[in-house]
């Protein structure tokens, strides 16, 4: 027997490939996903008190530390990023941090194009989840003040 499937609906487990990768949040709002809807991220941003962190999920060797070149609408920046296991997965992939209050970070909520050695060239759209998780992430920084100091150990 000959089943039809509706026009336009894809195979289950099979992406379509005419379908743009887009932001998505989790559940909790800590983190956002660049990537294909049912498939691993190809970025990621989450947010642990106050500091970003940010994922190239790609095979990196172990051990090995790199710059991950964001070029982008809202600028430039160089994130240093170390070869990092994740726990359920096997193999190490590329994880760097940041201040959420970094001024660089608002790179990652326009699109952008990334590059790192040994996984290539990823181009990147802007997002509201991956803002909007930035902006939280700002306000949740710890702000710590600062020792006040004495007026005499000032002039020494």
């Amino acid at each position: 027997m000959r089943m039809t499937l509706p026009e336009g609906e894809a195979l289950p487990g099979v992406r379509d490939s005419a379908a743009p990768a887009s932001w998505a949040s989790s559940v909790d709002g800590l983190s956002a996903r660049f990537g294909h809807p049912g498939e691993q991220p190809l970025v990621s941003v989450a947010c642990r008190q106050g500091v970003l962190v940010v994922t190239r999920h790609a095979a990196a060797p172990i051990g090995a530390q790199a710059l991950f070149a964001l070029v982008g609408s809202e600028g430039i920046m160089r994130l240093p990023v170390d070869a990092t296991a994740v726990p359920g997965q096997r193999g190490y992939i590329w994880q760097g941090t940041m201040a959420a209050d970094d001024t660089r970070a608002k790179v990652l909520g326009g699109s952008y194009t990334g590059t790192l050695p040994g996984a290539g060239m990823i181009k990147v759209s802007g997002g509201g989840p991956v803002r909007d998780l930035v902006a939280r992430c700002r306000r949740s920084a710890p702000t710590d003040a600062p020792e006040p100091v004495a007026p005499a150990q000032a002039m020494e």
